[in-house]
């Protein structure tokens, strides 16, 4: 059974930090390349990072420079370190598993990040 387990979103202050992390199972997890979205109440999902199965990454403009994405293999796990947040940034953040070859996708539960004084 395939599973994606995201944690780690909590209320933080502007200017704070976070560590998402997404707990995988059930898949190869180091054939797949690896993404964070993220969707605002009243706006479409949209795609925030994406590491590839080769440890290659790419970020959406808004959050270049202050959130980086990671994986640990030996772990099943990928990361998304977020700093200096703005309350822009507060959305339900998803984590996403992808396997073109095979057109495997799949997608955790979501995690609540809420940017606000």
């Amino acid at each position: 059974q395939v599973q994606l387990v995201e944690s780690g979103g909590e209320l933080v202050q502007p200017g704070g930090s976070l560590r998402l992390s997404c707990a995988a199972s059930g898949f190869t997890f180091s054939r797949f390349a690896m993404s964070w979205y993220r969707q605002a109440p009243g706006k479409e999902r949209e795609l925030v990072a994406i590491i590839s199965a080769y440890g290659s990454s790419t970020y959406e403009g808004s959050v270049k420079g202050r959130f980086t994405i990671s994986r640990d293999d030996a772990k099943n796990t990928v990361y998304l370190e977020m700093n200096s947040l703005k309350p822009e940034d507060t959305a339900v953040y998803y984590c996403n598993a992808l396997r073109t070859f095979t057109r495997e996708n799949y997608w955790g539960q979501g995690t609540q990040v809420t940017v606000s004084s």
